[in-house]
């Protein structure tokens, strides 16, 4: 075979590796589904144990599983099977750093959506059909599930942004800071466990509240993190030292954003910082995992939602009054930037 076959051969399978990629998301998010992490957790298993078990059907299972071996997700060992080194921390509900709520989203709602992606390029009328804002996320907390896995899903992308919110800046002259649209407040907590002597906020919508009180009892910080309950779009914001807002303004207009960051100027006391956070664009718009990420949130948005610049989110702050300080790469899930701003004292 000539050198060029070779070559045409390799980039035939690089594109269809990315056609097919959804092989190896499927087979996670249903063993994710199934529980076969935390079955294995408990001892390693048999083809046979984990077929009566999770009722899998005899005839699929041992491509299943052997191909989470591949994967590297499972070891196969004398005829049983078993977590990989790593794996339990984030594949089992009892994990330090569990992402299954996200997987299990991505699996019944992202994938469906993803699936109509074709028709959804081209849906027109889609435009003028949107419950842009705040509209849109109290249609979702209507049912109590779907806000529980949505919180689980958040947790998954912010689980590694506090302690690193917590050298992003100097918290030393700092007494207080509100997380705006801080869900049930993953984040505060691990910040105000990171900085002890802060008192941290949380504002989001109402049915939140009790999630956010289960969080703050299971993370130990009931009583150093206060919600806030309303809509941070048109009502008031309380006054405080910094506030921050993370994985937020990627799911509204650009007119949105900027009206939610000129609103935070007004409660952020002389002196004090705002920090956004997001999987913000690349200037140069050629990093295809933020690219992808930003075509999620119109996918999932149908709408407003999308990814933005470093240097779209210095233009709304400096409209807004604030001075840009810096942006700080995040070692994230989404290799989320932080734009710090500044208020004048």
């Amino acid at each position: 075979m000539s050198d060029t076959l070779f070559d045409l051969a390799r980039q035939a399978r690089t594109i269809m590796q990315i056609n097919s990629a959804y092989f190896q998301s499927k087979v996670l998010q249903s063993a994710v589904e199934l529980g076969l992490f935390d079955m294995l957790a408990e001892r390693p298993a048999t083809v046979e144990a984990i077929v009566s078990e999770l009722k899998i059907r005899p005839r699929m299972a041992l491509d299943f599983l052997d191909a989470l071996v591949g994967l590297g997700l499972l070891t196969r060992d004398a005829g049983e099977y078993g977590l990989a080194a790593g794996v339990g921390e984030f594949l089992t509900t009892s994990g330090g750093h569990y992402v299954g709520g996200s997987i299990v989203q991505h699996a019944r709602k992202h994938y469906r959506l993803w699936a109509d992606l074709t028709e959804t390029l081209q849906d027109l009328a889609a435009e003028e059909n949107v419950l842009y804002g705040t509209k849109s996320f109290l249609k979702v907390y209507e049912n109590h599930e779907i806000v529980r896995n949505l919180m689980n899903h958040m947790d998954t992308y912010n689980g590694f942004v506090g302690p690193q919110l917590a050298t992003a800046i100097d918290w030393s002259g700092y007494q207080s800071f509100v997380d705006l649209g801080g869900a049930r407040g993953n984040v505060a907590a691990q910040l105000v466990t990171a900085i002890p002597h802060l008192q941290g906020g949380v504002y989001d919508l109402p049915p939140v509240e009790p999630l956010f009180d289960e969080h703050m009892a299971k993370k130990g910080t009931t009583g150093r993190v206060t919600f806030y309950a309303g809509d941070f779009t048109q009502d008031e914001l309380p006054a405080t030292d910094a506030i921050i807002i993370g994985h937020v303004l990627h799911d509204w207009t650009p007119e949105y954003r900027a009206k939610v960051i000129a609103r935070t100027f007004e409660a952020i006391r002389p002196g004090g910082a705002l920090l956004v956070y997001d999987a913000m664009l690349d200037d140069e718009r050629v990093d295809a995992p933020a690219l992808l990420q930003s075509l999620n949130c119109r996918v999932l948005s149908r709408g407003g939602g999308s990814e933005y610049s470093v240097a779209e989110c210095r233009e709304w702050t400096e409209a807004a009054g604030f001075t840009f300080d810096k942006a700080v790469d995040l070692e994230t899930i989404t290799n989320d930037r932080v734009v710090v701003v500044r208020k004048p004292a």
